[in-house]
């Protein structure tokens, strides 16, 4: 009969500190083989030991006490392997955050962060083929593809710039107004799609490279020029995606030109 393991030795065994076992043991992760009555020492088998490594693991990657005992309950390896896979893909997520933040955290505190170039643009009224809903600002990247997928399978040739309008309320209030459009000669009416006459405008100009995460910092770079420059906004910002995830899966390509209305102030002490 193999001899039990003290749970020091179980721990120089598993790289596992006794102090890691005991909560594993508290939480009811890993219940020792055996705890003499007299004494309370606890007693580790031979065999435990894949366990012990797996549930160290598991928590070394935050997986959550819950999911841990689901996973080592789970007699199915395809349960488990879903249960892990579904934890990674959430670890990946918040990493892609994590690397998005520090991201724009560098481009913000950068010493000489790079001017930002503007232009001025009259922009003509112009017809489109539409798709629009009032939206929460959580779900306008979901909203957005749905939207553009439906724009491109019902107009079909994927040639011409899309873009999108959004109201004001929508970063202001977390929920309003966005369109996403497609340059159509006669836009039809089907499904969502129908046409939509975008008014002329004037816009201040500014192109965003690379993908949306740090898309704010433009924003204001935009802004901050706007408001040097003695203009003011005067309507919802126009977005025009000049190269992006429909053109390339390369984020480092993507183009996206954001527009605010503009209009010049006037000088009240002026006479």
């Amino acid at each position: 009969m193999p001899r039990s393991l003290s749970i020091g030795e179980f721990a120089r065994l598993t790289h596992v500190s006794v102090r890691t076992l005991r909560r594993y043991h508290e939480a009811g992760l890993l219940v020792p083989d055996d705890v003499d009555e007299h004494t309370g020492y606890h007693y580790y088998a031979a065999a435990q030991i894949p366990t012990a490594q797996v549930i160290h693991r598991l928590r070394e990657l935050d997986v959550p006490l819950a999911t841990v005992r689901r996973i080592l309950d789970a007699s199915a390896t395809d349960t488990r392997s879903e249960l892990v896979s579904e934890h990674l893909h959430r670890l990946e997520a918040e990493l892609d955050r994590t690397r998005a933040a520090v991201r724009s955290l560098r481009r913000l505190l950068a010493p000489e962060p790079a001017p930002v170039e503007v232009e001025v643009r009259s922009v003509p009224r112009t017809t489109v083929a539409a798709v629009e809903d009032d939206v929460e600002l959580d779900d306008v990247l979901g909203w957005y593809a749905g939207a553009m997928a439906e724009l491109d399978a019902t107009l079909g040739d994927p040639r011409g710039t899309p873009g999108g309008v959004y109201d004001n309320a929508l970063f202001e209030l977390g929920r309003g107004h966005v369109l996403v459009h497609r340059p159509c000669v006669e836009p039809p009416t089907r499904g969502r799609v129908h046409p939509v006459e975008l008014p002329a405008v004037e816009l201040a100009v500014a192109t965003h490279v690379g993908d949306h995460d740090d898309i704010d910092v433009t924003y204001g770079e935009v802004g901050a020029w706007v408001v040097a420059n003695a203009l003011s906004v005067a309507g919802p910002v126009r977005e025009t995606y000049v190269l992006g995830p429909r053109d390339t899966d390369d984020p480092a390509q993507w183009r996206t030109e954001i527009g605010w209305p503009v209009f010049a102030v006037t000088d009240l002490g002026e006479s």
